[in-house]
């Protein structure tokens, strides 16, 4: 069964998915770029990426190859990003009567101009898909929802790699990173992540600015925020971290923040720094509009503390609570590590082939 899997970028933890997938199936990762918006300029590397897949991956030769894709393709799987590209994908299938897979990432309606305009023709493949694949059990819900069923919706957990951030952190690595990035001895708070709106940023430096307790601000990432933590107090902006050093920095912090909040064109589809940070028994601090906690992976009081979006007294609050409280951070920390080990890029494979059992067999 020859499959064509559609995707903007070979982002670094979707790689090990990708792998596994060519390795069961004939499978080509089929990418096309943009997004630009939610992504870093410098992860756009598109060329490097390809050169160094390990995995059959290409260019997709534009609309034209995605209005064609079933003439080579038994198979295709597309995600809800890319504008008119899924349409196409989609008509590029059904145009040769192939099986055509929706990987499914909304978990709300979105509210652009732009997404009302196309909202019928989505609709239409979420209802007459083959088969969906969904990122948590939110989107399962809103996906059942609109195709009226849910017997052929599979939840493909959200995934990164175990052996990466749920690694051993040892004293000297933590002494170092502290050192490097003259951090001092006193508690750290971690954001990773872009530093835009959407991701709430605002709101956690004006909710960290009223925090009473001692200590520091994380910043890890890059985005067109940036300049407003020059100015904000006690708060150290990393830049942009090679991947390799991020299971230190979550394991330097006492826990993880994701304020992320909701906007016209954009709701968090999971926030897989929530993985990161739980694989190191760290907890998070997320709002109810992050997709890992509609998902059901960062549970308020369990895994997790959850407040709502836009709140920055509740943020402060959750924040002042965990940097006090060693105890509940040690709790939910340890439960953290044992709620995020089930997600698996084995888990999310198994999804795949459900999924694709029920496409073929229609």
């Amino acid at each position: 069964m020859s499959i064509a899997l559609l995707t903007t970028y070979l982002s670094p933890y979707r790689l090990p998915l990708y792998e596994r997938l060519a390795t069961r199936y004939r499978v080509d990762v089929l990418c096309y770029g943009g997004a630009q918006r939610y992504v870093p300029p410098w992860f756009t590397d598109l060329d490097r990426q390809l050169a160094t897949a390990r995995f059959p991956a290409r260019r997709l030769g534009g609309m034209r190859e995605a209005l064609a894709l079933g003439r080579e393709y038994e198979v295709a799987i597309a995600p809800f990003a890319g504008g008119a590209l899924l349409p196409a994908a989609y008509a590029g299938a059904r145009r040769f009567r192939r099986r055509f897979v929706l990987w499914a990432s909304v978990w709300v309606e979105p509210r652009s101009a732009a997404h009302a305009l196309a909202r019928p023709a989505i609709r239409h493949i979420y209802r007459h898909a083959d088969a969906v694949i969904a990122y948590g059990e939110h989107v399962r819900r809103f996906v059942a929802a609109i195709r009226g069923r849910d017997d052929d919706v599979f939840v493909a957990p959200q995934s990164v790699e175990p052996e990466l951030f749920a690694r051993e952190v040892r004293r000297a690595e933590l002494d170092s990173f502290r050192g490097r990035h003259t951090l001092g001895g006193g508690p750290l708070v971690l954001y990773a992540g872009r530093l835009a709106r959407s991701k709430g940023i605002d709101v956690l430096l004006e909710a960290w600015g009223a925090v009473r307790d001692a200590g520091t601000l994380v910043v890890v990432g890059d985005g067109e925020l940036r300049g407003e933590l020059a100015t904000a107090a006690r708060v150290r902006w990393l830049g942009p971290m090679a991947r390799a050093e991020l299971p230190v920095a979550y394991a330097a912090a006492e826990f993880a923040v994701l304020p992320s909040v909701p906007t016209p064109r954009f709701v968090e589809p999971w926030g897989l720094v929530c993985n990161e940070a739980m694989h190191q028994g760290r907890p998070v601090i997320a709002t109810d509009a992050v997709g890992a906690v509609r998902g059901g992976l960062v549970r308020d009081g369990e895994t997790g503390l959850v407040v709502p979006a836009g709140d920055p007294g509740a943020l402060r609050s959750a924040i002042e609570r965990l940097l006090q409280d060693g105890q509940l951070r040690a709790q939910l920390g340890a439960a953290a590590r044992l709620a995020v080990a089930p997600y698996t890029y084995d888990a999310m494979v198994e999804a795949f082939d459900r999924a694709l059992r029920i496409a073929r067999a229609r």
